[in-house]
């Protein structure tokens, strides 16, 4: 089985859920505004081997862009040098923390095949039969199309490959978290191969693993022969076949959208939309974020939040000075700081600070209790006089 040379049984493990969540908001912070982003698509239909993908992508934000990535390039690459590709595999949970877990010798070809194989061998196929790389922003369940987006929108993504690559000696081993199981999100497979100039090339591959499928050997038995026997291992679990995500020298190639946006929770319309109204509501309010936070960052996968404030023409909503007097008379614990700005220390914050410009809250003229509006419809100005007159 081939082995990480850094791996070292006796290292401290330490990276925990929060420490994640921390690289992942400051990650966030970092995307910029994907709608406004002039990308360049190209519909050639030359051999595999010529750049059929010469679109304005970028690595991530720690890496020089890489205008020249060509996905069928690389494709053909892999498939020359598939012999002497090295692989190591990680399980990640729903935080995106990522967890070390070995394969026995007998598996070696197995995963290579599964993973890397299945991917490279599709796009060389597909690619005589017209397959096309596009940019993920700008299309939409075509046929015959494999889309690419830049690994560092994709916050989540980012996160677990960071993880990954600089804080390897801090992964705990999966044998300390089996039972943990349920909450496991997916599995990446990372390959290293020699480059032409004695560098070490790396690709990764994704696939998103559904708890509820897995075997446990506490209530499941193996049929051998016509007997049932214990069942020997303490989880079993099936494979992905179908190929979904790949990331690449900072490019995420998603050979299945729906699959991709939910194994990494991105959802691209809701983030431009959040994006646009995080940049309405900072040009109109004055607000003071919590270290390491920002507005954008806090509206990532709020779709209730982003919904709510869809509808509003923040333009037109009430000043700042009005807002704050507001939440003074609902008796509600929004901050301010010296200079009158509204703080906003977490998503409960944020989340108060966005129903007050909804006017969502309301004291009753009856019991004089406060509400929260869940759901309110604005009612036609009335005709004629009231019904038991003035």
């Amino acid at each position: 089985m081939e082995e990480n040379p850094e791996l070292d049984e006796n290292t401290t493990t330490g990276i925990t859920d929060e420490t994640v969540e921390e690289l992942a908001v400051a990650e966030a912070s970092d995307v910029t505004d994907i709608a406004a982003e002039n990308l360049v698509n190209t519909d050639s239909d030359a051999e595999v081997d010529i750049d059929r993908d010469n679109s304005n992508d970028a690595s991530n934000g720690s890496s020089a862009t890489d205008d020249s990535f060509d996905v069928f390039h690389w494709a053909n690459e892999i498939d020359e040098v598939k012999n002497n590709v090295s692989v190591e595999l990680f399980l990640f949970n729903k935080n995106y923390t990522p967890f070390r877990v070995r394969y026995a010798d007998s598996l070696a070809a197995s995963v290579k095949a599964l993973f890397m194989q299945e991917a490279a061998g599709y796009i060389i196929k597909e690619a005589d039969k017209g397959l096309e790389c596009r940019e993920y922003e700008k299309s939409d369940g075509e046929d015959k199309v494999i889309y690419r987006t830049k690994l560092g929108k994709v916050g989540r993504a980012e996160t677990l490959i960071h993880l990954i690559e600089h804080e390897y000696r801090n992964i705990d081993s999966y044998n300390d978290h089996v039972d943990e199981f349920k909450k496991i999100k997916g599995i990446i497979a990372k390959f290293t191969y020699p480059g032409d100039n004695g560098e070490t090339k790396t690709f990764y591959i994704a696939k998103g693993i559904s708890p509820s499928s897995a075997l446990k050997g506490g209530t499941s038995w193996e049929l051998n022969g016509e007997s049932f026997e214990p069942f020997s291992a303490e989880v079993a679990l099936k494979m992905p076949e179908d190929n979904q995500v790949a990331i690449i020298d900072g490019n995420v190639i998603i050979f299945n959208q729906s699959k991709f946006e939910h194994l990494f929770q991105y959802d691209y319309k809701s983030q431009v939309i959040a994006d646009s109204k995080a940049k309405e509501l900072s040009e109109k309010y004055k607000l003071s974020f919590a270290e390491g936070l920002t507005l954008n960052s806090l509206l990532q996968d709020r779709k209730p939040l982003i919904k709510k404030l869809q509808a509003l023409d923040i333009a037109e909503e009430m000043p700042q000075e009005k807002l704050i007097e507001y939440a003074d008379e609902m008796q509600l614990e929004l901050m301010t700081d010296d200079d009158g700005s509204i703080i906003i220390m977490d998503d409960r914050d944020l989340s108060m600070f966005v129903n007050l410009l909804s006017e969502d809250y309301y004291v009753s003229p009856v019991n004089g209790r406060r509400y929260e509006i869940k759901s309110k419809k604005l009612l036609s100005a009335p005709e004629g006089e009231p019904p038991r007159g003035a």
